[in-house]
């Protein structure tokens, strides 16, 4: 066996003939004289061979994976073709993207590595410098996405998420149907997400959506039966119950700051037990709870109102599930405490929107687990100085657009 075919093989090239090498500055890098393998002078565009009109006089060069912790860079004098239909123009690079500086294998283990890692741990694996690789990332994905549209849209759910100190907040749009990111703006207002349905997707698509889910943001809700006619909007379960569980704890606040210290004994260490749901409480937390019925009527009543309201998760014909609905209303305003009474306000304000949850049990639990991915990514970084690079990592993440399986299946190499 050559050497270069020994070396052709160490490498694991599949499109590409190694025609020399050499190593220089003092042996510390491997420089490889290349060629296409089979498939050169072809047009980037269309793929088909051409005739060759001249050779390039520049030789170019692209950085490869590293070889035993040896830079390796590929050297190669692209031809110039003429293409019958998109006339004269530079031959299709096999191993690399046009305009780039480096090859399809280093691209692919950039992705890869940053997936699970943070970006400087990436960046000293592969033996270069963090802004560098952050660079590269920005190109990797923005070349990849440039052109992609969001498709078969019909189940979305908005959410927010912070990414910056002093409270910078970016909205996140999912496709609930096939879990995964689709959108990221900036902001989290009313103009924020109308910047969605004007610029990314078509009157047609927004037509199409036939279920949306979000919480109880006043922006959410009317952009979306604004620019959605026909989708069912469901409020977010979670939201509901968070909202529910407030008012309860608010009631505990009241009573812990008017009763005495003798007094606080009986309703000391009760903020979690209020707020658990009955099928994980032991019959030893129900029997504690009961026996505020005694100690203090007040968060008891406050208790038992929140436990009813669980049921009506259960139900499973609307007409039926508004009639418990509104039944319980009534308790919680004849209750006579305050913050019962204005959740009870809050349930007014959204209660179409929460009885659709009875038609279909939609919920952005889908996108609270992409939301809990996305924290770790930012997390994982220690925050990012602008959206540009957090949406970058979102997109490569949890996109709709899976980046790595862009590259050619032979180029994909860790």
């Amino acid at each position: 066996m050559s050497e270069l075919r020994l070396l052709k093989k160490i490498l694991r090239f599949k499109e590409v003939n190694i025609t020399h090498f050499e190593l220089k500055n003092r042996d510390t890098e491997l420089h490889l004289g290349v060629k296409p393998y089979k498939n050169g002078c072809r047009c980037p565009v269309c793929h088909r061979r051409c005739r060759i009109v001249r050779l390039a006089r520049e030789v170019r060069s692209w950085s490869d994976l590293t070889l035993f912790g040896m830079p390796v860079s590929l050297w190669y004098t692209p031809k110039e073709i003429e293409c019958p239909t998109h006339g004269r123009l530079q031959e299709d690079i096999a191993w690399a993207a046009s305009h780039s500086r480096i090859t399809h294998r280093l691209e692919y283990r950039i992705c890869a590595l940053s997936q699970i890692m943070t970006q400087k741990a990436a960046a000293a694996i592969l033996q270069m410098p963090a802004s560098t690789l952050s660079d590269l990332l920005h190109r990797i994905i923005t070349r990849v996405r440039a052109g992609h549209k969001i498709r078969g849209l019909v189940t979305l759910g908005v959410d927010e998420i912070s990414y910056c100190k002093g409270r910078k907040f970016a909205t996140i749009v999912y496709d609930l149907d096939r879990s995964h990111v689709v959108w990221v703006g900036k902001g989290k207002g009313r103009e924020t997400i109308d910047q969605f349905f004007k610029e990314a997707i078509s009157p047609g698509q927004r037509l199409r959506v036939r279920w949306a889910s979000c919480d109880m943001s006043r922006a959410y809700i009317d952009s979306i039966k604004a620019n959605c006619p026909n989708a069912t909007l469901v409020i977010d379960r979670f939201h509901v119950v968070k909202a529910l569980n407030g008012a309860l704890d608010e009631v505990r606040k009241e009573q812990w700051r008017e009763l005495g210290a003798e007094q606080r004994k009986a309703i000391k260490g009760l903020r979690w037990l209020l707020g658990m749901h009955s099928r994980n409480r032991t019959k030893a937390h129900t029997r504690l709870l009961n026996r505020l019925r005694n100690s203090n009527r007040r968060i008891y009543r406050a208790w038992v109102l929140k436990d009813e309201f669980e049921h009506f998760w259960n139900y499973r014909y609307p007409r039926a599930a508004k009639a418990f609905l509104k039944r319980w209303m009534t308790a919680a305003l004849k209750s006579r405490i305050a913050s019962m009474r204005e959740f009870v306000g809050t349930l007014r304000n959204h209660f179409e929107n929460i009885i659709t949850f009875i038609e279909r049990p939609l919920t952005n639990a889908v996108g609270e687990g992409l939301n809990r991915v996305i924290k770790i990514v930012k997390n994982r970084a220690s925050g990012f100085r602008n959206l540009h690079s957090f949406a970058d990592l979102i997109f490569l993440t949890v996109g709709d657009l899976d980046i790595p399986a862009h590259i050619p299946s032979t180029l994909r190499t860790l």
